[in-house]
């Protein structure tokens, strides 16, 4: 009996394992979504940046790399990307000293005290961007609360000038982006036993060896995660440098803005956003190949 119900299955011919095409239908109308809103946009902006423009003439459909070569050598372009670039650098690490010790500080306490602070650092995010800018640009002002507290207690002589400074954009943009920060680190912490920490002091190690060597290592994925998050929107960001910055103190995205609406340069306006992009791709995949290398024990 045995061997009769053995042989009709090695008589089965082999045939290639079929994968079922449901995932892929499903998949389908996201893709399409993001082609038509992400992919498209981009390669028209793209070709975009590719022509030319004439202040007589308009955009002439002639395919030349004659903007690119206009950013990469002129020292006024340099000094805004260096000055985009420099302000997201020190936006992210501003996040990231206030929001891994506070996502930390969160995480112990307890309820319901968690979660009224927790809604305190997370609700500003359902206020817009622009008009937690407006609030930060009445507090900036020469006759604003900031200086005028400053004043009657006697720390300055004069009003501290924070509008159209770069100290008033990263102090707005680290405001507006911390959020961010809390919630990558958050996220992290959720993984972390608070038994491993008590199990550290109970072997005699001191608190700060237990958040160096313990607690650090765990949320090191949470506080990248934060870091691109935040270095991209803060490099990106348009309303709070153009509200707090003005037209004195540009950047990549008012630059881009100012070519496509004040100067008309279309053509010139997509290379400036191309190549912020181009920027902000290889900037956040170096640090990130970086840090995973560095911390390769805990990404595994």
């Amino acid at each position: 009996m045995e061997s009769s119900d053995a042989a009709p299955e090695s008589a089965l011919p082999d045939r290639p394992e079929r994968r079922p095409l449901a995932p892929y239908l499903l998949s389908l109308p996201a893709l399409a979504l993001f082609a038509v809103l992400l992919l498209v946009p981009l390669v028209m902006t793209g070709l975009l940046s590719l022509n030319s423009f004439g202040f007589y003439t308009g955009i002439q459909d002639v395919w030349q790399l004659g903007n690119y070569i206009d950013i990469v050598t002129d020292d006024y372009f340099h000094e805004i990307f260096l000055r985009t670039f420099r302000i997201a650098v020190v936006v992210t690490l501003l996040c990231a000293v206030l929001g891994a010790p506070e996502a930390y500080i969160l995480r112990r306490m307890r309820s319901p005290w968690r979660g009224l602070c927790l809604l305190v650092v997370l609700g500003p995010l359902l206020i817009s961007v622009v008009s937690r800018t407006l609030g930060w640009a009445l507090l900036f002002g020469s006759t604003g609360i900031i200086n005028t507290g400053l004043l009657a207690v006697g720390l300055i002589a004069t009003p501290i000038e924070f509008m159209y400074t770069e100290t008033g954009v990263i102090i707005a943009l680290t405001h507006v982006l911390v959020p961010f920060m809390v919630l990558s680190v958050w996220a992290s912490l959720q993984r972390l036993d608070p038994q491993v920490e008590n199990a550290a002091l109970s072997l005699g190690a001191k608190p700060f060896t237990v958040l160096r060597r313990v607690v650090l290592p765990q949320v090191v994925p949470g506080i990248l995660s934060g870091s691109i998050i935040v270095f991209a929107l803060a490099a990106s960001a348009f309303a709070t440098p153009a509200i707090i910055g003005g037209r004195r103190l540009k950047v990549a995205a008012t630059l881009a803005y100012d070519e496509f609406l004040n100067t008309l340069n279309w053509p010139l306006g997509a290379a400036i956003a191309i190549l912020l992009l181009l920027a902000n791709i290889v900037i956040i995949v170096g640090c990130n190949r970086l840090v995973e290398r560095r911390y390769k024990q805990v990404f595994e």
